[in-house]
């Protein structure tokens, strides 16, 4: 048996690859208050498009994490709501959104760094060359 914790078939990698997919954690994040109709998480949500969401809802439906129900009427009303695993994800989303919080602007002035135009640089004294 081995203790690398991120092997494949690893339940750490799984619990990574769930919240690597940004609208995972989102659509999570949007029915944390009760359960929601398509349309009302693309109004919360914002930036998403029905197919994506269509595709979230499934993705996250699939492993468990959040269940829909289908009210009979005329029209048929669809909502989703978190199941109680899809509930166990609400604090590790909110720890990544308080780290966020506190480092992005960190994070963003790396990229704005690392995308600047550099110059040529010589070592230690001399002049760059144009």
């Amino acid at each position: 048996m081995t203790t690398d914790a991120f092997l494949a078939d690893c339940r750490a990698r799984l619990a990574f690859d769930l919240l690597s997919n940004t609208w995972n954690a989102v659509v999570l994040w949007a029915l944390r208050e009760g359960p929601r109709r398509p349309v009302e998480l693309r109004e919360r949500i914002g930036g998403i498009s029905s197919k994506v969401l269509t595709e979230t809802l499934r993705r996250l439906q699939f492993n468990g994490l959040v269940e829909r129900h289908a009210h009979p009427g005329a029209p048929p009303r669809v909502e989703y709501r978190l199941t109680a695993l899809g509930r166990t994800l609400l604090a590790p989303i909110d720890a990544v959104g308080a780290w966020a919080f506190e480092h992005g602007d960190e994070v963003m002035a790396a990229q704005q760094a690392e995308c600047a135009p550099t110059t040529q640089r010589l070592p230690s004294g001399g002049a760059s060359q144009g």
